[in-house]
């Protein structure tokens, strides 16, 4: 009898145990008009506030902008900087790089058709977006031309400025943003700079289904495996709010004592100058808690924890675009944009206008396929709860040992230097003596304690130049020898090469 009974509990046990673990999916039903208005509240919003912050891009390095400061915005602004100054929107025109290729060849277009669309565009880029293109350029496809061993500057900011388009078209669907982000964001980063594009991304799937900011980030943390630097970084970010939640400076002063030491980005190291992913995003959810749903505060604040001052508050004012929706952003924030919203952002043929139509049709597409179901008027969302994706860390064991100036004639032929270390980055460029010059392209070959480790080529050509002349990572510790021999010098351009970082 009493065998009976214990099987009877077991049996009782398990089932409960597998009702509990089929939870009933969560449906969320929003109109067609719901759904196109936060997309288009996305888009506007970054690019309102891409457009606030430009004027401050990395002029605040270690310091906050003060209260006092006035911050520019008035009517005709977004128009006129659309027109002259379009590099600004580099973070937009990668993100719609990204949604083009979508539109041609659909939601199962393969990671090389994104990795060729931005490698060959000709837009100028920088950090770990042009490492990867010259990558790219020369052989090391994805996801390689984003690992932290190809790409000094794989913790950067790059995709997590970029990965605005994977939440907009997946509303509701943070995993179904991570999967996207897993193809398209190790292009270009790795590590800490891949978790920055899956954390924003995942922000904005949730805001379909929430108004709150604090449950927003903290369902998006979900996607980021706690034991990994950038958990870390946020984590923090969510625990000084709660114990300061009258004082986003007290928390800025926090993050800059324990997270503000770049260790991967060759001019961030040694410098002021921080454009790791990790302490960004950190400005962008330090501006989302305290700025608490008011666009405007978050806005300002995004903007006065200074680095990247317009990438960060280009996040938060997309984030916060779509959890409001296009119609409810403040009318002071869209002053003048009816009057941009038909320019096409340079580099592309897609306006915001254009945009908004693309980017809803996507979300359309992807709603369908996740489970969801698009019936007349009605739009119904399988929605996702939050899984981790998987753990990696770039960087790890390296630490900065000094940063050296290279003496003598910079217009060199050959470079020669020695270090005890495990690693070196070799920083410089390749110039043209006469700026009417036609492009030219140095090969070198690069030796490492007496082995031939490569050749490299340097072009002259800001879109396809190499951001570092040579590197090397996870060196045996010891006294190494470096040696660069240019192959073809020529006496109309220049290979200057000034200095090197070292690590231990």
């Amino acid at each position: 009898m009493r065998r009976y009974l214990v099987m009877a509990l077991l049996i009782c046990f398990g089932m409960q145990s597998f009702a509990q673990k089929q939870t009933p999916p969560r449906l969320i039903t929003l109109t067609k008009e719901q759904l196109k208005d936060k997309i288009m509240g996305g888009w506007a919003g970054q690019t309102i506030a891409v457009t606030f912050g430009g004027p401050y891009e990395f002029r605040f390095d270690g310091t906050f902008i003060q209260d006092y400061q006035p911050l520019l915005w008035y009517d005709g602004y977004l128009k006129k900087t659309m027109i002259e100054t379009p590099g600004l929107y580099d973070d937009l025109y990668m993100d719609l790089t990204f949604v083009d290729v979508f539109e041609k060849y659909g939601l199962d277009a393969p990671v090389d058709s994104f990795a060729n669309a931005f490698a060959h565009a000709g837009y100028m880029l920088w950090h770990a977006n042009q490492a990867a293109r010259y990558n790219l350029l020369n052989g090391i496809k994805a996801p390689a031309s984003g690992n932290w061993l190809n790409n000094p500057h794989a913790d950067d900011i790059d995709y997590q400025i970029e990965a605005d388009f994977a939440g907009l078209m997946s509303p509701g669907m943070p995993n179904t943003a991570s999967k996207i982000s897993d193809k398209i964001g190790h292009i270009m980063n790795y590590g800490d700079g891949w978790y920055g594009g899956v954390f924003i991304g995942a922000m904005y799937t949730l805001t379909f289904t929430s108004n709150d900011i604090d449950h927003i980030v903290n369902e998006a943390l979900k996607t980021i495996p706690q034991n990994t630097t950038y958990y870390k970084c946020i984590s923090d970010v969510i625990k000084w709010h709660k114990q300061y939640p009258a004082d986003w400076h007290q928390t800025w002063f926090e993050l800059q004592k324990k997270w503000s030491s770049e260790t991967g980005c060759p001019d961030g190291v040694f410098a002021a100058f921080d454009i790791d992913s990790k302490i960004n995003s950190a400005y962008v959810v330090l501006a989302l808690l305290y700025g608490n749903g008011d666009y405007t505060k978050t806005l300002e604040i995004a903007t006065r924890c200074g680095q990247d001052a317009d990438c960060n508050p280009s996040s938060v004012g997309g984030i916060l675009g779509s959890m409001l929706g296009y119609k409810k952003i403040p009318a002071y924030w869209k002053m003048g944009l009816k009057d941009a919203e038909s320019i096409d952002f340079k580099y592309t043929t897609m306006s915001l206008n254009k945009v908004y139509e693309i980017g809803f049709r996507h979300a359309l597409q992807n709603i369908e396929r996740n489970g969801g179901k698009v019936s007349g008027d009605k739009v119904t969302i399988l929605a996702q709860a939050p899984k981790t994706v998987r753990w990696e860390q770039g960087f790890t064991g390296m630490h900065p040992l000094q940063k050296t100036a290279l003496d003598g004639d910079i217009n060199l032929k050959e470079v020669n230097f020695g270090f005890t270390g495990t690693g070196f980055v070799l920083k410089g460029e390749a110039q043209k003596i006469k700026p009417e010059s036609a492009d030219y392209t140095f090969e070198a070959e690069v030796w490492i304690d007496d082995k031939k480790a490569e050749v490299v080529k340097l072009p002259t050509n800001f879109t396809t130049r190499r951001q570092e002349l040579c590197w090397k990572y996870k060196l045996p510790a010891g006294r190494h020898s470096v040696r660069v021999k240019v192959l073809n010098p020529d006496p109309g351009y220049r290979l200057n090469s000034y200095e090197y970082l070292t690590y231990k």
